[in-house]
C-alpha cells in the first residue's frame, strides 16, 4: 500500500522496502501510469513516484528544466540512499538525465524510457504548437494531440476506460507548467554534456513513440559514455501503462545488483 510522503515541496507515493527506486513520469501524464508495474518493482526496492514540480501537489520551481532537476536532486539526497535507481519517463527522463549531468554521483543507475538528449526541429515545433495552442484555447484544445503523443491509435481504440482516466488526469495539468515545460523542451540541447554522465543507463523506447521518436533514444545511447537500448515492440510513449509485462521483463536484469547478474 502506497504511503504519501512530502519531501520538501515535492509529494510522492512510496511503497515497498529495499534499495530506493524513484519513477519520474512524463509531461503528459501524472504518477499513476506506474500504478500497473508498482506492484511488482515494491517486492524488491523501496518504491518512490514523486510529483514532479508543478505537477499535483508538488510546488512548482522557477528556472526551467535544471531547476526541476535540482528539486528532484534534493528529494534523491533527503531519502539518503545512494544506491538509489532513477526511471523517468518521457519528461521524467529528461528531469533524470539532467539531475544526472548536474548531480553525477546522485543515482547508482539510470533507466531512461522514451526521451533523448535533444529534439528535431519538427520536435520542437511539436511542443510550441502545443504551448500556443493550451495558451489560447486551454488544456481541452490540445487532449487529442496529447493522448496521440502518449498512445498509439489501436491502443486508445481498445482501451476506452483507461483513455477517459488518462484525459481526466491531463486535464488536471496547470497549464502555464505545460507551457513553459514545452518551452523548455522545445529549446534544449543536451548533447555537449553527456559525457558527464558516469552511471550505467539503460534506454528504452517505444517503436511506435510520435512524442520521442526511436532515433532520438538511439542517438542518446550511442553518445553516453555507458548505456544499452533496447525497442519496445508494440509500444509507443508510456510503455509501462501500455504493456507492462513488456516494460518489467526490459528492466528486470539492469535492476538487478551487480552481484547478482554476474
Amino acid at each position: 500500500m502506497d504511503r504519501l510522503f512530502a519531501y520538501g515541496t515535492v509529494n510522492a507515493a512510496v511503497s515497498g522496502n529495499g534499495p530506493a527506486l524513484f519513477l519520474l513520469h512524463s509531461l503528459l501524464s501524472d504518477r499513476a501510469s506506474f500504478a500497473s508495474i508498482e506492484p511488482e518493482l515494491m517486492r524488491s526496492h523501496r518504491v518512490i513516484v514523486p510529483e514532479l514540480p508543478g505537477f499535483g501537489g508538488s510546488r512548482a520551481v522557477d528556472g526551467g528544466l535544471a531547476a526541476v532537476a535540482d528539486r528532484m536532486a534534493e528529494v534523491v539526497n533527503e531519502v539518503g540512499d545512494r544506491e538509489a535507481i532513477v526511471l523517468g519517463n518521457g519528461y521524467g527522463g529528461f528531469v533524470a538525465l539532467q539531475m544526472a549531468i548536474r548531480h553525477p554521483s546522485i543515482a547508482k543507475k539510470l533507466i531512461l524510457a522514451d526521451c533523448g538528449a535533444a529534439f528535431s526541429e519538427p520536435g520542437r515545433d511539436a511542443f510550441r504548437n502545443m504551448a500556443a495552442a493550451s495558451k489560447a484555447k486551454g488544456l481541452a484544445a490540445i487532449t487529442d494531440v496529447a493522448m496521440r503523443r502518449l498512445f498509439a491509435a489501436d491502443f486508445q481504440a481498445s482501451h476506452p476506460e483507461l483513455m477517459r482516466d488518462r484525459r481526466e488526469a491531463f486535464l488536471k495539468t496547470d497549464p502555464e507548467v505545460l507551457q513553459a515545460a514545452c518551452a523548455q523542451l522545445a529549446a534544449l540541447d543536451l548533447r555537449p554534456e553527456l559525457p558527464k554522465v558516469k552511471v550505467p543507463a539503460l534506454v528504452l523506447v517505444g517503436e511506435h513513440d510520435e512524442a520521442t521518436p526511436p532515433p532520438m533514444s538511439h542517438e542518446l545511447a550511442a553518445l553516453l559514455p555507458d548505456a544499452r537500448l533496447e525497442v519496445l515492440a508494440g509500444c509507443a510513449h508510456v510503455p509501462q501503462l501500455q504493456k507492462p509485462r513488456v516494460f518489467l521483463d526490459a528492466i528486470a536484469d539492469f535492476l538487478k545488483p551487480a552481484h547478482a547478474t554476474a
